[in-house]
């Protein structure tokens, strides 16, 4: 027999039904779903909502985990603002060593284990994107630390090895990202305008600078200069909506005195509960 127990989590109140399943329980229809047999709307939420994006967070009952998305979000904002200050060469600074600490410190460590807290608290998206531009920043630390990159990978791609062209290595190693990102970016089309804004503007970085990387191999020197600034304003500005986003989700009336908002999009699940209200409060 099924119970219904209202509680309140976070932003919105939600209905949690547990029905006993071949003699187990099973949580059902979270947001009032009648159904038992559909897929309740919290889940279809989970892997790109939930917890990971700001706006939709909701605390758990029982559970002591705050919300981890806020510090892998700075995290990873802080290390593209400073490599994008490079790559559009802010101040005549070219080189890119003095971000490699961040890579290794915050944006690479730091997030990881922001990664693992959302595994934690079951987030599938959030889990999946903070790991792994954690495991992103750790490998390009690698790949620009002396001793590790210039004597090391690097080496392997000399004029005078086997190894081909590194500009052309590293436009592979970039493409991979960019492939990846996008695959998030598809996650995002149902949330918020920030949040799809933030992977929409750090896919067109990896784009640029990818194409950068091959521009430079096929020796347009120039281009390849201006598809790398190219990358690094989509970067400052991935890195921008990250500290946005960041924000939004740690702002409260606890601690600030103002909000900022994300823009639900019209289809999802907010966008379709301020229409519904909009509606019945025209009605009335």
């Amino acid at each position: 027999m099924a119970t219904e127990q209202p509680t309140t989590t976070g932003e919105k109140d939600v209905t949690t039904t547990s029905a006993s399943v071949n003699g187990g329980h099973h949580a059902h229809h979270r947001f009032g779903d009648p159904n038992p047999n559909v897929v309740p709307q919290q889940a279809i939420m989970a892997p790109f909502g939930g917890e990971f994006q700001p706006g939709l967070f909701k605390s758990v009952a029982n559970r002591k985990f705050a919300n981890p998305a806020p510090l892998g979000l700075s995290a990873f904002a802080l290390t593209t603002f400073v490599l994008s200050a490079v790559n559009l060469s802010t101040r005549e600074v070219t080189g890119a060593a003095i971000a490699v600490p961040l890579a290794f410190g915050y944006g690479g460590l730091v997030q990881l284990l922001a990664g693992m807290w959302e595994m934690a608290v079951g987030n599938t998206f959030g889990a999946t994107a903070l790991s792994s531009y954690g495991g992103f920043w750790i490998a390009w630390a690698f790949l620009e630390a002396p001793y590790f990159g210039s004597n090391g990978v690097a080496s392997a791609y000399s004029p005078d090895g086997n190894g081909g062209s590194l500009a052309s290595a590293a436009g592979f190693f970039l493409a991979g990202w960019f492939i990846f990102t996008t695959i998030l970016l598809l996650c995002t089309l149902r949330s918020t305008v920030m949040f799809f804004s933030l992977f929409f503007t750090l896919d067109l970085a990896f784009l640029f600078l990818m194409c950068g990387n091959f521009a430079a191999d096929n020796g347009n020197a120039d281009q390849a200069k201006n598809l790398q600034k190219a990358g690094g304003v989509f970067g400052m500005l991935a890195a921008f909506l990250a500290w946005y986003n960041a924000f939004a989700g740690i702002a409260d009336n606890s601690n600030s005195f103002f909000l900022v908002p994300v823009f639900h999009f019209p289809w999802s699940e907010k966008g379709r509960e301020a229409r519904m209200a909009k509606q019945t409060a025209q009605t009335v």
